[in-house]
């Protein structure tokens, strides 16, 4: 074979080599893939929260009403004030209150205001939350408040309502919590149909409940719906009470604690109107 042979043949192979691509590197191909595609989430975030303020203005809502709250302050050894209990106080209710310390669980109104305002119901702006105390103090409480986790915390927030008749959010001007006068019933929106829960009541299944007396959507023209709700140790809501109640109900055939049975209602309005 000659020399020209030999190095046309040399020519040919390096331009061979030459024309062949080169595979991308791991970085090239990192890089290519992260600019790609770029996410816009933005817009549509903000259109879905726009239509929820929206719809939360044009919604009527459901209205709870938890009656008979032990909150009550006492002065300590200390000379602070707290909230009046079974377990801290026990001797305080026998030997000078000179009643029985079973009574005194304000523990209840925390765990039901805890179901309440946790609840799907409540974030989607379909839910008002009262509170009347056995002495008659009544509190309307924010949908936006964060209720403390423990009930020290609570306890301290509840001290401070009843002293100072009102909570306010930190940062903001924004009420979370205050005394407002009594009754209940100048509150409420006119043609109110106001329900009182009780083991004695006529007995509906959560979902039944939600259809019988529930309007189809938040957003119908047929009169609010109000539950009154026990928040004592023991004893149920009567009429003789509650001269506005116009039927008692139960959603359980079994004694349940006031926060399952609000999670069993709530849970069937959520369901009635598609709140997930």
């Amino acid at each position: 074979m000659s020399d020209s042979e030999d190095s046309s043949s040399v020519s040919s192979s390096s331009s061979q080599e030459e024309i062949t691509p080169q595979p991308p590197s791991k970085k090239q191909r990192v890089a290519k893939s992260a600019t790609s595609a770029p996410l816009e989430l933005a817009p549509s975030v903000q259109s879905t929260d726009q239509q929820r303020k929206a719809s939360i203005r044009s919604k009527q809502k459901i209205i709870i009403l938890l009656d008979q709250a032990r909150l009550e302050t006492v002065k300590n050894r200390r000379g602070m004030f707290e909230l009046l209990n079974c377990d801290d106080h026990r001797e305080l209710c026998k030997k000078k209150l000179k009643r029985d310390p079973k009574e005194f669980r304000p523990d209840i109104a925390h765990q039901e205001l805890l179901a309440l305002i946790d609840s799907p119901l409540n974030k989607s702006g379909s839910l008002q939350v009262y509170i009347r105390t056995n002495n008659n103090v009544l509190i309307e409480v924010n949908p936006t408040i964060r209720i403390p986790r423990t009930y020290k915390r609570f306890s301290g927030l509840i001290v401070q309502l009843l002293h100072k008749m009102k909570i306010k959010a930190g940062n903001t001007s924004t009420t979370l919590m205050k005394v407002i006068k009594n009754p209940i019933s100048q509150h409420l929106p006119p043609g109110t149909r106001v329900y009182g829960l009780s083991c004695q009541g006529t007995l509906y299944s959560p979902n039944g409940l939600a259809t019988a007396l529930i309007p189809p959507e938040p957003t119908s023209d047929l009169p609010p719906v109000c539950f009154v709700i026990g928040a004592m140790a023991a004893g149920h809501i009567t009429m003789e009470d509650h001269p506005y109640i116009e039927k008692m109900i139960s959603v359980s055939e079994y004694p349940l604690s006031g926060a399952a049975a609000i999670s069993r209602i709530l849970g069937g309005i959520e369901n009635h109107w598609g709140i997930v």
